[in-house]
């Protein structure tokens, strides 16, 4: 399958295929939004202002999506940042500090230095799962940015059974947080630029 660079006008596709995505997930679609039009508000709210980036990706017909934040860049504006209490607010009610703690934790986690691609979602539509999609558009982002460029990669992962996935191409685990109620993990994991990438894709 083809793969791109996403525009506005891919919002809404983006949104649907990552919302699928992430029903099931241990964090997001079980914790965090277990009602998944909250989750698509919630999602569609952080990918309309990542797209400012051209570092928001789409294989085929919505397969599979990955968002990245480029190195010194952050997920929100300035004027989104402010925004998300009151929109937690309005999604999960009572829970909403529960969640909004949450959300400070994975900005706390996050290393500063030195400069790296952060992917923020990745995701397959649950229609191509099996196909081995997510982790080829991952694989082919790393090539095209972080070995392209020399710099390391993050992520954090919300589901365990995808940590393997990742180490195979490359990340190892870091470290590791919880929810504000120790029910579940997040894995946060790093990739160095391995020199042999680097020259290839340099070259």
């Amino acid at each position: 399958m083809d793969t791109r660079i996403a525009t506005e006008a891919d919002l809404e596709g983006l949104t649907a295929t990552l919302t699928a995505a992430f029903e099931g997930d241990p964090l997001w679609g079980t914790w965090a939004f277990p009602d998944p039009e909250d989750l698509a508000v919630w999602w569609r709210f952080y990918i309309r202002s990542d797209l400012r980036y051209r570092c928001v990706w789409v294989r085929g017909d919505y397969a599979a999506a990955s968002v990245w934040i480029p190195p010194g860049g952050t997920e929100l504006t300035e004027e989104d940042e402010e925004r998300v209490e009151p929109l937690l607010e309005q999604l999960v009610g009572a829970r909403a500090p529960e969640v909004m703690e949450l959300v400070k934790r994975f900005d706390a986690t996050h290393p500063k230095e030195p400069p790296h691609f952060y992917l923020a979602l990745l995701g397959t539509h649950p229609d191509y799962r099996g196909r081995g999609l997510g982790m080829g558009l991952l694989a082919e982002n790393l090539a095209r940015l972080g070995d392209a460029a020399g710099l390391p990669s993050y992520l954090e992962s919300t589901n365990p059974s995808n940590n393997p996935r990742y180490e195979r191409l490359g990340f190892r685990r870091v470290g590791e947080f919880t929810t504000p109620d120790g029910k579940r993990t997040v894995t946060t994991m790093w990739r160095d630029v391995e020199p042999a990438r680097a020259a290839v894709t340099s070259g």
